[in-house]
């Protein structure tokens, strides 16, 4: 039996007799033989794995699962996931991530960065593998959004159907593709003429935890302080939850707050926390499979670009306005 025919029955046992595929594995089964994965990705030129790129700072409630939905596409189609981070300043890290690109040891990659990374005069384009870019917009990339700006617009009007006039919101950093939709969002409901409400901004500018502690302790030293918050994030929402209930505010009766993501701490705040839910699994998911549809099948006549729903949940940290 010449190497040529056990290569085919192994590679494509559908072109070879079923007495031929027996012979075969039996054999296989009897030497112990493992396929040597990577001679026949030299064959094929594809090494078989995929390049995830997050920021430097990241927020770990949210992009977990994410990463898991990128993981098990990438699993059932054979592919290995190598995982790197970006530095913000084109430094060390992003130098690695693009020498990485031009090495033939990944086929694309997949952005959770908000951005290409570059170092040298070189950037991660000039390699021309494809790049799908997840919940923030970069030319010349596959991309997958969310309706965030559509659905925190309207959280905020649901808010005020409630009664809220006096709004304040817990910003992200300015130069974050998400902050800027999400405020820019916000911006265009309050501007309506049908509205008389306000809102505000708070001072610190961060998706965390300790950027809503700080946002609290602001809060609680304000003469009239709002009675709706609206957050960047679910981490910033709780953080400012905790802090002003220790303080003794009541919520929903004292303020009403609302987050964005719909991480699994929302759920186990108390009151449960009033969030958009995004389909985090699902980008995670619907992003490995256009990267995986991207290899297969060259460069695009054009680039993909596909918007997945959030779900607005109102739940135990936002109610009507209470006059006193």
């Amino acid at each position: 039996m010449s190497t040529a025919t056990v290569s085919r029955a192994l590679a494509s046992p559908d072109q070879v007799s079923p007495e031929l595929r027996a012979r075969v594995q039996a054999a296989v089964a009897k030497l112990g033989y493992t396929p040597n994965a990577a001679a026949r990705q030299l064959r094929i030129k594809r090494s078989r794995t995929a390049l995830v790129v997050t920021r430097r700072r990241w927020s770990a409630p949210f992009f977990a699962e994410v990463l898991r939905g990128l993981d098990e596409e990438f699993s059932a189609a054979g592919y290995a996931m190598v995982l790197g981070n970006v530095d913000e300043d084109g430094g060390e890290r992003s130098r690695q991530l693009v020498d990485m690109m031009f090495s033939g040891t990944i086929d694309g990659a997949v952005l959770l960065s908000g951005r290409v990374a570059a170092a040298d005069g070189r950037t991660m384009f000039e390699a021309g593998l494809p790049l799908v870019s997840l919940c923030a917009a970069i030319e010349g990339t596959h991309t997958i959004l969310t309706d965030e700006g559509e659905c925190i617009a309207r959280g905020a009007r649901e808010l005020l159907r409630l009664g809220h006039r006096n709004f304040l919101y817990l910003p992200g950093p300015s130069d974050n593709y998400n902050e800027q939709v999400r405020w820019a969002a916000l911006a265009e409901v309050f501007a309506s003429a049908s509205t008389d409400a306000t809102v505000s901004r708070a001072e610190q500018c961060d998706f965390s935890l300790a950027a809503g502690v700080a946002a609290a302790r602001d809060f609680l030293s304000m003469k009239q302080r709002p009675t709706a918050v609206i957050a960047v994030s679910d981490e910033n929402a709780i953080g400012f939850l905790q802090t002003v209930q220790e303080a003794g505010v009541g919520v929903p009766h004292d303020v009403s707050v609302l987050g964005f993501d719909g991480i699994e701490f929302a759920d186990f705040c108390r009151p449960t926390l009033s969030t958009i839910r995004q389909p985090r699994l699902e980008l995670g998911r619907a992003g490995a499979r256009i990267l995986l549809k991207a290899i297969e099948s060259g460069p695009p006549l054009s680039l993909s670009r596909e918007i997945l729903p959030n779900e607005l949940q109102f739940r135990g940290s936002t109610g009507p306005v209470c006059e006193t």
